[in-house]
């Protein structure tokens, strides 16, 4: 039978070295792909999956006391609406300026092609779709992880039935 606190408690000291090692470069990496998307492979959905697998990695090494995974998933249910809303309202802006849903109304010199700002709203729809894609699959993450809790607590130590 496993013992509710130690298993808030997180992982090996092993685990949480590796996960305090990959972490923080998993996250950059994930806001890299998102950022430069729009001239390398990835984009909106790949980054926000990086950034929600560095979340979910500091969770599952160091553990998450009861108190703060609610709080944990109520902050990542506000992420996902706050990529949602972004998303739409850079259509929005499309509709404002040009009439026509997702209009890309930034014009670009070409001395600024393939630089950063190159793209007009397109890094705008990327950074939402990152932050409504890391927030859902963290959301699914935590729900995942408060079942297992569920499941471990209510385990007798008897065979299943």
């Amino acid at each position: 039978m496993r013992d509710a606190a130690a298993a808030e408690a997180g992982m090996s000291v092993i685990v949480k070295t590796v996960a305090g090692w990959l972490r923080v470069p998993v996250l950059v990496y994930g806001i890299y792909t998102v950022l430069y998307g729009h001239l390398s492979p990835g984009g909106g959905f790949a980054g926000g999956v990086m950034i929600a697998t560095g979340l979910a990695l500091g969770t599952l090494a160091y553990g998450q006391p009861r108190s703060r995974a609610k709080t944990a998933r109520a902050r990542a249910g506000v992420l996902e609406s706050s990529g949602a809303l972004l998303f739409l309202a850079a259509a929005f802006i499309g509709v404002m300026s040009a009439g026509v849903f997702f209009a890309n109304v930034l014009p670009t010199p070409p001395t600024r092609w393939f630089t950063l700002a190159s793209s007009g709203l397109i890094p705008l729809y990327n950074i939402g779709i990152a932050l409504k894609v890391a927030g859902g699959l963290f959301v699914a993450f935590c729900a995942l992880a408060g079942m297992q809790r569920v499941f471990a607590s209510d385990d007798d130590g008897g065979e299943g039935a």
